[in-house]
């Protein structure tokens, strides 16, 4: 994965332009590659829709990458301002060794945001469950799959030993892979996974969030020549992005979700709130968007773990905390 990431981004630094920020009606527009759309990244939505942004002289152009390889290259040609991903994603062009990298300057998620569907109904279950199983568990290489794979290994189970992890499915098709026969189980984000369990194609029996622990799994990268170029821009979308998330922690999943139905429109906002209810019952946002030393060392440690970790790296090196600190004060004070 660290040779895929180095090859692109030496490819695409030699047709890197310069990335600048576009004005349209008196805001600053921001072009941001999701990694997927979920409404495990409701704050963002949210931020959009209750006027956040606009307050903060931003508008936001969102493209959804379908996976976080696509998400940095997005970032890396100058086709995004802004990635939204694992931070996995700017450590692999990290250990490629350029002096202009990806830069982690703000976190949204502290825990993995999906699901393990079954197809069987198992009240009961215990990960000791999967022995002998296949499951469709991501792209290798990406957090989701990383994470996953590390929750197996602390309970005994190891891919091809006693348990098969099936990473050829692009993470974008693998709810419909799961749903055409492949695989026991599949690991689905929301509103999907609750969707999938409401149509009765299958069974949430538990979430990967809650059993793997605090880990800095979404946040939001740009080319440190780009943040040197736009802090005042870093920092307003930063702290309207702090605004968000402290309204969704402290109103209701039922207030929340009105606010989120532009963004899930065949969702009702019945499947909305319960999906909202379960990225809340597993405290899934942070409220400081300033990555942790100790954050990023866990994250590393589970990189390690599935054996594509090239080397470790320092934190000053791939984050800059000054962006969501500000932010943080100035909404909490």
């Amino acid at each position: 994965m660290k040779k895929l990431f180095s090859i692109v981004f030496a490819a695409l630094l030699l047709l890197l332009p310069l990335s600048a920020c576009e004005k349209k009606d008196g805001l600053t527009t921001l072009k941001i590659n999701e990694v997927t759309h979920s409404i495990f990244y409701a704050p963002m939505y949210l931020a959009d829709s209750m006027g956040f942004f606009e307050e903060e002289g931003i508008e936001i152009e969102l493209t959804n990458g379908g996976g976080a390889d696509k998400v940095m290259a997005a970032v890396l040609s100058g086709d995004a301002d802004i990635g939204f991903c694992g931070p996995e994603a700017a450590l692999y062009v990290l250990a490629g060794g350029s002096t202009d990298v990806p830069t982690v300057f703000g976190q949204l998620t502290k825990r993995d945001g999906s699901f393990l569907v079954s197809r069987t109904d198992e009240p009961d279950f215990e990960w000791s469950d999967l022995e002998g199983k296949e499951i469709l568990a991501g792209r290798k290489g990406g957090v989701p799959a990383m994470t996953f794979e590390y929750i197996l290994n602390q309970n005994g189970l190891y891919d091809g030993v006693n348990v098969d992890l099936n990473f050829d499915v692009a993470f974008d098709l693998m709810t419909a892979a799961f749903e055409g026969g492949t695989a026991d189980y599949c690991t689905m984000f929301e509103p999907v996974a609750s969707e999938y369990e409401a149509a009765g194609k299958g069974y949430v029996v538990a979430s990967v969030g809650e059993a793997s622990g605090e880990v800095p799994y979404t946040c939001y990268m740009a080319m440190s020549s780009w943040l040197e170029d736009n802090e005042d821009t870093a920092r307003a979308f930063l702290k309207a992005m702090t605004k968000a998330i402290k309204y969704v922690n402290e109103h209701s999943s039922e207030e929340v979700a009105p606010y989120l139905q532009g963004q899930f429109a065949s969702t009702s906002l019945e499947s909305i709130a319960v999906a909202l209810d379960s990225y809340k019952a597993i405290d899934a946002w942070v409220s400081n968007m300033a990555m942790t030393r100790s954050a990023l060392d866990r994250l590393q440690d589970i990189i390690d773990n599935a054996g594509e970790l090239p080397e470790r790296v320092e934190f000053d090196d791939l984050v800059d905390t000054v962006y969501a600190q500000a932010a943080y004060d100035a909404v909490y004070g």
